[in-house]
């Protein structure tokens, strides 16, 4: 059976350790937060390794809070995301501050990362089955070859209803399959809430859209084979060389750069759905709903009391 690894984004984590740090707020009732919880059920479907993704800056922080107690569990490298990594040619505008977004995240790991390989979020609990489902997908394509398409790649497809603050709106990536449960498009979708059993969003441009509560969205789970790694090298390139000096907030963002792959007919993406509820700490009060929703688990048996 060939390996496969985890990338955990964690760059924007902020930039000191302390309580007032969405990602690093206690959760559970040993004192995790959600990232130990995503870890432990990647490990439990199979994963092999985790490459955090972080700011040079944050290095020794996250070791001593996160990365030394988690590579007990599993092998843990580290790669590093920093305004300043540009391909050759390309200087850093000297106003920007905004990270160039979850394309060079990923692209930060290549040299790291040989295998098939998962990327989640730091701050999102993605449920148990998720993991499994990417685990065993990526693992039977490692042993296939290349697709007939340069690109294959898999998504966890999470329920709408099922991602969603009770504390305001929230983005997601709205998703369009056929009935193979192919993706055929990525929409990012703004303001998504349900009010009074109705489901209400925005497009871009703040103009209200349909939404459904049973639409598949994306919360920036993805499967990839290592192939992926030229196209996000290229990707980048070709997003800088079209940026104005005077854009200081555009980013390199996955559904972005998977959607165009589609348009182009460069990559398949195969959905696999998954029923777990997600949560995250989108909005403060979301907090206590998240660790009330840890405790359920815990109760039914799925997380011990004390994770690690």
């Amino acid at each position: 059976m060939g390996k496969t690894t985890l990338i955990i984004m964690a760059a924007g984590i902020g930039s000191r350790f302390g309580g007032g740090i969405k990602q690093l707020a206690p959760v559970g009732p040993g004192g995790e937060i959600i990232m130990d919880y995503s870890v432990y059920d990647a490990v439990e479907a199979g994963f092999d390794e985790a490459v955090f993704v972080i700011r040079k800056d944050l290095e020794q922080d996250f070791k001593e809070k996160i990365g030394d107690r988690i590579s007990g569990v599993i092998p843990v490298k580290y790669a590093f995301q920093e305004l300043s990594d540009l391909p050759e040619g390309f200087l850093l505008p000297k106003e920007r501050t905004k990270p160039w977004g979850t394309g060079q995240a990923v692209l930060a790991a290549k040299e790291l990362v040989k295998n098939p390989f998962a990327v989640i979020n730091a701050d999102d609990y993605y449920g148990r089955e998720a993991f499994v489902r990417l685990h065993d997908y990526l693992e039977e394509k490692s042993g296939e070859g290349s697709s007939s398409l340069p690109y294959d790649i898999c998504m966890a497809g999470f329920v709408l209803k099922n991602t969603l603050s009770e504390n305001g709106g929230v983005t997601r990536g709205v998703c369009e399959v056929d009935e193979r449960k192919n993706l055929l498009k990525i929409t990012e979708t703004y303001e998504i809430c349900c009010k009074d059993g109705r489901f209400l969003a925005q497009d871009e441009s703040g103009r209200p859209v349909t939404v459904q509560g049973d639409q598949l969205v994306s919360m920036n789970m993805w499967g990839f084979l290592p192939e992926i790694f030229l196209e996000l090298e290229n990707g980048f390139r070709s997003f800088l060389s079209k940026l104005r000096p005077d854009d200081l907030k555009a980013e390199y963002l996955l559904p972005g750069i998977i959607d165009g792959l589609l348009a182009r007919g460069r990559a398949s993406v195969k959905v696999l759905e998954t029923r777990d509820k997600w949560f995250g700490v989108t909005y403060q009060k979301d907090r206590q709903s998240v660790e009330d929703e840890i405790r359920r688990l815990v109760g039914q048996g799925v997380y011990k009391e004390k994770l690690f």
